[in-house]
């Protein structure tokens, strides 16, 4: 079982340095905390007396890893859910926040444990997560990796702009998709003429 402190700096790892794209939502981003997180926070990193691009650039990762960790892991209550769950709730977390609960409750309630679907780790959510894993720990991790994997592949389907986030260029699994199967058993990853399949009505 990882640290929390491990998973965060996995998720530093896959989000990668300063980027500033503009079919991303998120905005200007470093190591995967974005210039809204910062000013919500209030981190004048440079010390200018304003939180802005040149604030994110100044983000370190271990920074980012600690704003992750306080803001993405223990503030929306995940030590709660099964361990094994953690780290891809933790993950789609930062990348989507509170979607990231609501795909698991979704998932839970097709499941047979129903619970509502508010984007919160409460009792109710805890307690069906922890249902659903005693049944089979791992098949559960893959199938809400699959639920994030479908979630991305939506949003495609509905964003254009996402699209490449999604679908490289050369028409292979793009940075999302990638991601999402980091946290799927080799058995359940698609391939790359899945993959292609998948995305064949996209432009």
């Amino acid at each position: 079982m990882q640290t929390v402190q491990q998973i965060a700096d996995d998720i530093v790892r896959r989000e990668g340095g300063y980027v500033d794209d503009p079919a991303d939502p998120g905005g200007a981003t470093n190591h995967g905390v974005t210039l809204a997180t910062l000013a919500r926070l209030g981190r004048d990193e440079t010390g200018d007396g304003q939180v802005d691009r040149a604030d994110v650039k100044a983000l370190t990762a271990a920074d980012a890893a600690t704003i992750f960790i306080e803001q993405y892991y223990r503030k929306p209550g995940l030590a709660a859910l099964p361990d094994g769950l953690q780290p891809s709730v933790f993950d789609m977390y930062v990348n989507a926040g509170a979607n990231a609960v609501r795909i698991l409750q979704r998932l839970l309630t097709e499941l047979g444990h129903p619970v509502t679907e508010d984007g919160i780790v409460g009792r109710e959510t805890a307690r069906a997560a922890r249902a659903a894993a005693a049944v089979d720990p791992a098949l559960l991790a893959d199938a809400y990796g699959i639920a994030r994997r479908n979630y991305y592949y939506h949003l495609g389907d509905i964003r254009p702009a996402s699209r490449k986030f999604a679908r490289r260029n050369d028409g292979g699994k793009g940075g999302w998709i990638t991601r999402a199967e980091e946290f799927i058993s080799a058995p359940y990853r698609l391939t790359d003429a899945q993959h292609r399949a998948r995305v064949s009505a996209w432009a």
